[in-house]
């Protein structure tokens, strides 16, 4: 466990931060902004949380706890002196995500077109969540490019913007809440 006795330092007043291997970089590094963003989404999911119960929120529970994983594997380098013994994402947290996403999907009907954003409460935050953890997933695999990241990491953002998506459908009355795009129906005249 980590243990904070003082929340500032002053240490990132000169626009650096420290990796999780102790390493300063620029706060506008790219394994900065993965890892900020997976943060992000996380506060989105606490949001959503307010609107969840059961075994709903237990899940968004479970989501919060791996999106401080992720974080906590984006911000040790695999090249740094803590790689060693890292927490890395794991291929079960994966696989629990999909577990659970067809478990939810079971029981929505098909799609028969797309979902805009909303609902309920709790699905409109989902679906921004989902967004969040979109935009970490761009971010890590741009960070991919140019220096190792655990692919187990990738792939968790990657389903987890699936599960957000199915969840935010069973959070909108089994999908029957869904706020359905109409193609052109902003245009005028018949849609």
């Amino acid at each position: 466990m980590v243990k904070l006795d003082r929340i500032y330092t002053r240490g990132g007043d000169g626009g650096e931060t420290s990796l999780g291997d102790g390493r300063r970089v620029p706060k506008h590094a790219a394994r900065v902004a993965a890892y900020g963003t997976a943060d992000e989404a996380n506060a989105i999911v606490g949001l959503a949380r307010l609107h969840a119960a059961g075994e709903d929120d237990a899940m968004l529970a479970r989501v919060q706890n791996d999106l401080f994983d992720l974080g906590a594997d984006l911000c040790t380098p695999h090249d740094g002196r803590r790689a060693a013994g890292a927490l890395r994402v794991t291929a079960g947290q994966v696989q629990r995500l999909e577990d659970e996403i067809d478990a939810m999907n079971a029981g929505l009907a098909p799609l028969a077109s797309f979902i805009l954003p909303g609902g309920s409460p709790a699905s409109a935050h989902l679906h921004h969540a989902r967004a969040a953890i979109r935009r970490a997933e761009r971010l890590m695999t741009e960070l991919a490019a140019a220096e190792e990241v655990n692919p187990e990491a990738v792939k968790y953002a990657n389903r987890l913007s699936d599960h957000l998506f199915v969840m935010a459908r069973r959070l909108n009355d089994d999908g029957a809440a869904d706020v359905l795009w109409k193609p052109g129906g902003t245009r005028g005249g018949p849609v």
